[in-house]
This record gives C-alpha cells, sequence and structure tokens, in this order.
C-alpha cells in the first residue's frame, strides 16, 4: 500500500524513531502504572479485609471506602511518577476518580452477581475485579485523565 511506511523510510524521515519512542514511553507508563496500581492493590485489599471481615462492614460499602483510598493513594503516585503531570490537578483528580469509579460500580456488580446470586466469598471475588479493573483504569486514564 502507498500508505505504508518501510523501517528505511521511516529511518530516513525519522519517523521511525518518534514511533519507537512514543511505545517505549507508553511501555514505562504501563509498568509504572502497574506498580503504583499494585500498591493501590495492596491497600484496597488490606482496608477491604480490615472494614469487611474484622469490622463486620458490609462488602459495598467496605468496596467504596477501600477503593477510594486507593484511587486517591493512585492518583498521586501516578500524577507524579507515571504521566508526570502537575497542571490541573483538581481536574485531573475528578477525571481520575470518575474513571476509579468504574472500577468501584463494575465491582459491586460482580458482587450482586457473584456473592449475593452465587454465594462465592466477596474476598474471592474482590480480589479477582481487581486485574480487570487495572487494564480497564489505564486505557481511560491515559487518555482521558492524564491526556
Amino acid at each position: 500500500m502507498a500508505s505504508e511506511t518501510t523501517a528505511e523510510e521511516a529511518s530516513a524521515t525519522g519517523s521511525g524513531d518518534t514511533v519507537t519512542e512514543s511505545r517505549s514511553q507508553m511501555l514505562r507508563q504501563l509498568v509504572r502504572y502497574t506498580v503504583i496500581g499494585g500498591s493501590g492493590v495492596a491497600l484496597d485489599m488490606v482496608v477491604f479485609l480490615l472494614l469487611h471481615n474484622w469490622a463486620g462492614m458490609n462488602e459495598q460499602i467496605a468496596n467504596v471506602l477501600s477503593t477510594t483510598l486507593a484511587i486517591t493513594n493512585n492518583f498521586i503516585l501516578n500524577a507524579l511518577f507515571t504521566f508526570e503531570r502537575r497542571d490541573r490537578l483538581v481536574m485531573r483528580f475528578l477525571r481520575f476518580y470518575a474513571v476509579g469509579l468504574t472500577g468501584i460500580v463494575f465491582t459491586d456488580l460482580l458482587f450482586l452477581v457473584f456473592t449475593d446470586a452465587l454465594g462465592i466469598d466477596a474476598n474471592l471475588v474482590k480480589a479477582g475485579s481487581l486485574p480487570l479493573v487495572l487494564a480497564l483504569q489505564f486505557v481511560l486514564n491515559r487518555k482521558w485523565s492524564f491526556a
């Protein structure tokens, strides 16, 4: 096709370097986001387990509280280290939190189906939801919250 660029042409025009740099930057961001997300997952799970198992709080309320704490933690760390954005922090936080709400809603729906309807332990449902939520939120935050 005429619109496709060969590796030689890309190298000659410099456009290959831009594509490589962009992919490299996205990979670095994904790795950092995942590490920070891991810290958020750990925080989320520990707080959820304490609130739900130790304090006896309803799993949906415990989920909202633990996830909100993790979202706030992750926003601060991602703004500083992953996306390196320090402008419009209030707007970025509101967007980041809105993306985080998708995780809360998704997880609460899973609780309704798997815990309430099918009797599966809420701790397992919570743990199983986390990788799915992490992947969805990386894409949304990269394209919207920190664009």
